[in-house]
Parts: structure tokens; C-alpha cells; sequence
């Protein structure tokens, strides 16, 4: 990219303005649960989620003519519509050049381990399809004179699989999908939040016959807390991911997920040991992952302390002023923390120093109007003097301006227009920023399609648990539309939400209300902002990108003790906006000890250090190096490879959270398909394996 792109150009891949939701349809009628004139819903589906992945789902049963309805807590508001990074990646099989190999693909997206095999085939094969039809509702993806989409190298991914809208890649995919929902007459119905599945049957005949909402349009004075009941056999939740689990996050504000709601309905999670940290924004300002050219410019990196003194700390890490600009530039495709990129002076020993400096009170900024100071005793910042990798990149991008901010406007002025529309000008000023919390690769467990262990329910999206240990940079966006697209699929092919569901479910209803009611007091001592602090910072602190099994153990019983402390004194609220938040907390505080008890079960069983976290024991095998000697106190374990071949499952069972470990499944790579022999299996709809439904 030139530095002579016009404004309005500009303009336009950052500023999206999103379309305007259509009336809200009436409620079917009014029931009397639990001495509250509750509204009712009906649906044959109802989505949970308004980001790219639900409203794929939705968008794909609408067209096959399913009765679809898309719930959402703030439309346009979520991760998909409101995250980003420089250059927000969209990966999926490349299609310049010589094309690709989906089999070598599905290796590269698993290669992290802990992943179904057949899951990453999906995604990869899946992925031409979903790019194409992304393209024909008006995404903007950039090509070259002959019609190749243009490619470039990603986290994780070795051949360069990875492409891009800019800076608000997703939110373009949750535009060009929302305004074909809304072209579609998909009803939307926002200010709405999911708080209870609702079930029925006992073990494998447990069904979904609806969920509880809280609706700001339906509070009344006979009804203060807005509960809807949406009467639906089929629910795909697609809420993201669990956002506000931790205090350093790069998730934007409000994100909760759906974690703790598929937890209370027996609903079986996988792979909560696995998340993404990385550098980015802190989310008290604009949260904004730093990845891609904003550290390919190679900015100076220093911190400053409660006194004001500055502090060039990355120079007590790297033994000379070549290596620390190379691994900072690094950060760009390396961008997640990774425990072994700490070995041997890599790139993620970058995100530690940043980790020790914020742990010790003292602030973390880029300069994008200063080189990267010298190591001291060494030579001054070069462009002459960076590794080769480096020196190729940087000498391709035409990138050799002499300051970053110069280097940073040559190769994406949209890194810098993207700040100034949240009133930070980078190229005036430092830019304040932590290691945070992006992604959670665990989630709901799914099959191919997209179902979970409870009848009726799908997850899609962050929601549901299909990644392994580590994913290529924007996996999660491909993953999201192409099991948005098989959930539908599915979901058409049983034929269960061709018509709004007609049961009734009163009673079940009127039982979950008590429930829910009954976890929100007025006089507890527990509130919302005491379990928010509580939670975040046992998470950032005990659970973040360095743990031990002691901090891990603690962390896990302190979450335990909090649990039963909301069983037995509930949360207090005062207004009906406070009250949905309540319930929201009480899913997050499940959700945090879900993933401690997880975390605590890897470590206990000999389990290492391997994507987001580092283990940290005094007889690990692996030891960070610094310039000044070995970091004994951050010594950690290796990951075991037989770890690598299976997943950790969780499930809720009374109020005790129970473990399992199952093996990835597999897929057979030399299997062919045949199409006279393999043509009636989808003609008959067998491929959907509905044996069961």
C-alpha cells in the first residue's frame, strides 16, 4: 500500500457504518409465571449472537427456508463488529498463485494440537466456499489484476494463507452479512440477553424447548426485569467468547460470552485451557490488537514508572540491538504469546518483559517517533542491521523510511487512521499498551455440525470449542461462517425449525423463572462490580500467560468458595439493567472456575507449557535466557506430546464441575470420495447423520 491512497478510501475501510435494525416483531402473547405477566416468543430457532457467525447461521436457514430469530444483547456491539487489528486477518485457502492443498491446510490448522482432525478439514475445505460467498455480498476482499486474492503471512502459518479488508475486517463481514439478514426479513430482537436454556428429558432425551431472555423493551411494572420467554426447539448460541473474563483484555467492554448460560444447562465445554494473549490497547481506551505493521514499523518500546523515569527494559533482554528490533518486528506475525518463543531469544520474550513491567507498576508504551534505542555497549538501530527475515520483508514493503511513524504510513496509513478516530493520534504521541487477553480457542463441545451434547443446541463462532492449542491468525473469523453455515445446514436437513415451535412449556418456564429470581437479591452483600474485580483479577493475575500449579490451585479454590457464595447469598441489583448484569456475573464467575478447575486438572497431570500459557516449575526442562543470565524464577515445563492427542471436557453436574479427558477425533487422509457410490448419501440427507434426532 502507497502512501497516495485517497481519504475517502481510507474512510471507508475504517469508518463502517453499520445498517439500522428492522421494527421489532410482537410478542406472540402474554403468560402468567411465577406472578410475572411474561411475554412470549416463538421461533424455530432462535440464534443467540448478532456477530458474523450467528448471523451466517441465521442467514443460511433463512434462505432454506427455516423460521429463524437472531437475539442479541447490543447489535453491532460484539467482538466481530467492534475488534480489529493493523491488517485483520481473514484466513483461508489461498486462492492466487498455485491454489492450495486442503489437507495440508487441515495439518497446519491442527498443528497446534488438541484438535479434532475432521474439524479442521471442515474448516479448511469449507473455507474457499465461505470466502466466495463472503465476496458476492459485497466483502471488499483485495485482488490482484487478474482476479487472485491478495496473500501474506500470518501467526501460525507457514505458507502465507491470510488476507485482509484492512483494519475492520470483521465488522465488514458482520455489515455485508447483517444487511443480507435484514434484505431476508430475519427478525432481530435487541437489548436482549439470553439468561436460562430451558430444557426437557432426562439424559440422552434432554431436549431444548426454549430459554429465558432479559428484554429492556419488555420491563414493566408488572414485569421490572423485562423476562421474555422465547419459545424455540432449536437454539444456536453464537455470543462469543467469554470477554470480560479477565480485567487485561482486549475484548471489547460488555462481552460476556455464553460460557456460564451452556454451563447451567448441562451443556459439555472443551479446551478451556486454551486461550490467546497478546500485546494490544487497553480496553479503558480503545482496545486494538498490536500486531502486524504496527510493530513491523519497529517502534520504540519503553515503560515508565510511578515517578515518571523512563525505562528502556527490552534492553535487559536481548543481547544486542539487532536481535531486540528483529523480534520486535517479529510480534507482527508472532503476534500470540507463545511459552517456547521465549527460549533462545525470541519474539515472546518481548511479551514477558512487557508482563514484568506492568506487574511492577509501571506503564508500557510504543513510540512511533523514535528507532528502538540500543542495547547498551551495542550499535545504534539500523535498517542495515536486522535480520535477514526481516531485512527482506521490510526491503519488499519498499519500508525504509528512517522513523517508524514514516515506515508505519508507507505500508498501512489505516493503522494510523483507525487510532485518530478514537481521538489518539499516534503519530503525535506514544501509544499506551499491555499483554491482554484476545481469544478463547476453547468453548462449547461440537461435533461436524456444529451440535453439542444437548439436543437441539449448536454453538458457532468463538462460542464453540472446534480450535486446538494455537490457530493460524484468523482461523476464528473462517471457523465462525463455515460452521454458521454447517449448523444451518443441519438444522434444515431435520426439518425441526421449519415453523415457529408451538409447545407448551409453562411449566418448565415458570420453574427456571424461580430459579433465576431466586439467584438476584436485593439484600445480598455480593454485587455485581465486587464479583466483576474479584474475578478479573484472580484470572489476569493467577491464570494469565505465566502460572504455576500453586497460583492455579489457590486461584481454583478461591473461585470455588465464590460460586457457593452466590449459590447461598445471591447477587444484589437494584434497577432491571442491573439485575441482567447480575445474571451475567454469576455465568462469568462459573465460567472463570470452569476454566481453573481445567487449568489445575492439566497441570496436576504432568501437563507443560505449550500455546498461551507457560508453566512455570523449578524442575522444568526449558529456562528463559537474558542478557544478563538465565530467568531461573520463570523456568517452565515442556508440553507433553501425548497431551497433544486429547482434550480436557467440563461439564456441570449439580454444582459440582466435573472432568474428562476424550481423544482428538480423527480423519482418514487417504480416504477418496467416489461419486456414483457417495451421491446418494447426500441425496437422502444421510451425510447429516441424523439417526438421532
Amino acid at each position: 500500500m502507497t502512501i497516495d491512497v485517497p481519504q475517502e478510501i481510507l474512510d471507508a475501510l475504517t469508518d463502517v457504518d453499520m445498517p439500522r435494525l428492522p421494527p421489532e416483531a410482537p410478542a406472540s402473547g402474554t403468560v402468567r409465571l411465577a406472578g410475572i405477566d411474561v411475554p412470549v416468543y416463538r421461533a424455530g430457532c432462535v440464534v443467540v449472537g448478532s456477530g458474523a457467525a450467528g448471523l451466517r447461521a441465521a442467514v443460511e436457514m433463512k434462505r432454506r427456508g427455516d423460521d429463524v430469530v437472531i437475539i442479541s444483547q447490543s447489535a453491532w456491539g460484539g467482538t466481530s463488529a467492534c475488534s480489529g487489528s493493523d491488517k485483520q486477518t481473514l484466513h483461508t485457502a489461498n486462492t492466487a498463485d498455485q491454489g492450495d492443498n486442503y489437507k495440508t491446510m487441515a495439518r497446519a490448522i491442527r498443528s497446534g494440537g488438541a484438535m479434532d482432525e475432521d474439524t479442521a478439514y471442515v474448516e479448511a475445505v469449507g473455507s474457499s466456499r465461505m470466502m466466495a460467498s463472503l465476496q458476492f455480498l459485497g466483502l471488499p476482499l483485495p485482488q490482484d489484476p487478474l482476479g487472485g486474492t491478495l496473500r501474506y503471512q500470518t501467526d501460525h502459518d507457514e505458507v502465507g494463507r491470510a488476507t485482509s479488508c484492512g483494519p475492520r475486517t470483521s465488522r465488514l463481514m458482520v455489515k455485508v452479512l447483517a444487511e443480507e439478514a435484514i434484505r431476508l426479513g430475519v427478525p432481530f430482537y435487541n437489548q436482549t440477553t439470553a439468561v436460562k436454556i430451558l430444557t426437557e428429558g432426562d439424559g440422552t432425551d434432554r431436549h431444548v424447548v426454549g430459554i429465558l431472555m432479559m428484554r429492556a423493551g419488555d420491563r414493566t411494572q408488572e414485569n421490572p426485569l423485562g423476562i421474555a420467554l422465547f419459545v424455540s426447539d432449536v437454539i444456536v448460541l453464537a455470543a462469543g467468547g467469554p470477554g470480560e473474563l479477565y480485567r487485561d483484555s482486549v475484548y471489547p467492554n460488555g462481552c460476556f460470552g455464553s460460557l456460564g448460560l451452556a454451563l447451567e444447562a448441562g451443556i459439555e465445554l472443551v479446551n478451556l485451557t486454551e486461550s490467546q494473549f497478546g500485546i494490544g490497547t487497553r480496553r479503558e481506551g480503545f482496545p486494538w490488537n498490536l500486531s502486524g505493521t504496527y510493530v513491523q514499523a519497529i517502534p520504540h518500546i519503553y515503560s515508565v514508572d510511578m515517578q515518571g523515569v523512563e525505562h528502556h527494559f527490552l534492553g535487559e533482554y536481548y543481547r544486542s540491538t539487532q536481535e531486540l528490533a528483529s523480534n520486535v518486528f517479529r510480534k507482527g506475525y508472532q503476534w500470540p504469546f507463545h511459552a517456547t518463543r521465549m527460549l533462545d531469544f525470541g519474539s515472546s520474550l518481548v511479551d514477558l518483559a512487557i508482563y514484568r513491567e506492568t506487574a511492577a507498576g509501571r506503564r508500557v508504551f510504543m513510540d512511533f517517533n523514535r528507532n528502538p534505542l540500543p542495547v547498551p555497549g551495542d550499535l545504534p538501530f539500523g535498517l542495515e542491521r536486522l535480520d535477514e527475515d526481516v531485512r527482506l520483508y521490510l526491503g519488499k514493503a519498499g519500508a525504509d523510511q528512517d522513523m517508524p511513524i514514516d515506515r508505519l504510513k508507507h505500508m498501512n496509513p489505516l493503522a494510523i487512521e483507525l487510532y485518530r478516530r478514537y481521538k489518539i493520534d499516534i503519530a503525535a504521541e506514544p501509544l499506551e499498551f499491555a499483554v491482554n487477553n484476545q481469544h478463547m480457542n476453547g468453548g462449547v463441545m461440537v461435533d461436524v455440525w456444529g451440535r453439542s451434547n444437548l439436543r437441539g443446541c449448536y454453538a458457532v463462532g468463538e462460542a464453540a470449542g472446534t480450535h486446538g492449542v494455537t490457530r493460524p491468525g484468523g482461523a476464528a473469523l473462517n471457523a465462525g461462517q463455515v460452521f454458521g453455515t454447517r449448523a444451518a445446514e443441519h438444522i434444515s436437513a431435520n426439518g425441526r425449525a421449519k415453523r415457529a415451535a408451538a409447545d407448551d412449556i409453562t411449566t418448565t418456564a415458570e420453574a427456571g423463572i424461580v430459579d433465576l429470581l431466586g439467584a438476584l437479591r436485593t439484600e445480598s452483600p455480593l454485587s455485581v462490580k465486587s464479583i466483576r474485580a474479584d474475578v478479573q483479577a484472580r484470572m489476569s493475575e493467577k491464570a494469565g500467560i505465566i502460572c504455576d500449579q500453586e497460583s492455579v490451585s489457590g486461584a481454583l479454590s478461591e473461585a470455588r468458595k465464590l460460586n457457593a457464595d452466590i449459590r447461598d447469598q445471591g447477587i444484589a441489583y437494584g434497577r432491571g439493567a442491573e439485575a441482567v448484569r447480575g445474571v451475567q456475573w454469576r455465568h462469568m464467575a462459573l465460567a472463570s472456575e470452569a476454566v481453573l478447575i481445567a487449568l489445575d486438572f492439566f497441570i496436576r497431570n504432568g501437563g507443560g507449557s505449550r500455546g498461551a500459557r507457560a508453566i512455570c516449575d523449578t524442575q522444568g526442562e526449558s529456562l528463559p535466557l537474558v542478557r544478563s543470565g538465565p530467568l531461573q524464577q520463570y523456568r517452565f515445563r515442556k508440553e507433553r506430546p501425548a497431551h497433544r492427542e486429547e482434550q480436557i471436557v467440563v461439564r456441570l453436574d449439580g454444582n459440582e464441575i466435573v472432568l474428562s479427558t476424550r481423544p482428538n477425533r480423527t480423519f482418514d487422509e487417504s480416504a477418496r470420495s467416489f461419486f456414483e457410490r457417495d451421491w446418494p448419501a447426500w441425496l437422502t440427507g444421510r451425510i447429516y447423520d441424523l439417526a438421532d434426532e
